[in-house]
């Protein structure tokens, strides 16, 4: 069921990307007209449950490029902090497919999009993608970078918890 939801959040993801009409040749020689994505497209997963998207974005966009933002909470505070950060050389031209499967607090994408930012990203090209989604979590997001694309399968009070070690098996 997982793999699913992840599938269709991605495939929606993908249609809000930009893109050009082209002729596509099919492997029996018949031709169409189809779409193709424009050039400057990544996706950036929130490790380590983001991670649990990325094959789901390839499945659709094989040579996307990925970048990967590690961010832990303070258990005490709930403040996030930036371990790790890399990204395409070229992000600041990219549109993002920003992914994090689990939103609760809001907290640690509001400091995923601060980091793309300083990497010169606008959040007007962010789209994150999300399977579950508080309403608390979205508001914060929402105030703080009104011009973020939220797409999620679901909003509900109480979020899933563990998703990571569940989805990776290592509970």
């Amino acid at each position: 069921m997982c793999l699913t939801e992840i599938r269709l959040v991605v495939e929606e993801g993908l249609n809000q990307l930009p893109y050009k009409e082209c002729m596509v040749t099919t492997p029996t020689g018949y031709k169409y007209e189809g779409v193709k994505f424009e050039k400057g497209n990544c996706g950036v997963s929130i490790m380590r449950s983001g991670e649990a998207m990325e094959q789901g974005l390839r499945d659709c966009c094989r040579s996307i490029r990925i970048g990967k933002i590690l961010i832990q909470s303070d258990e005490e505070t709930q403040r996030a902090k930036v371990y790790y950060a890399k990204f395409p050389p070229d992000i600041y031209r990219r549109k993002v497919l920003l992914m994090y499967p689990i939103l609760s607090t809001g907290n640690t994408v509001i400091e995923a999009v601060k980091v793309l930012i300083e990497h010169g990203v606008q959040p007007s090209v962010i789209i994150l993608l999300s399977l579950f989604s508080t309403p608390h979590g979205a508001k914060s997001i929402i105030q703080e970078f009104p011009e973020i694309t939220i797409l999620t399968t679901e909003v509900h009070p109480v979020a899933p918890t563990h998703f990571g070690q569940k989805y990776f098996g290592t509970d």
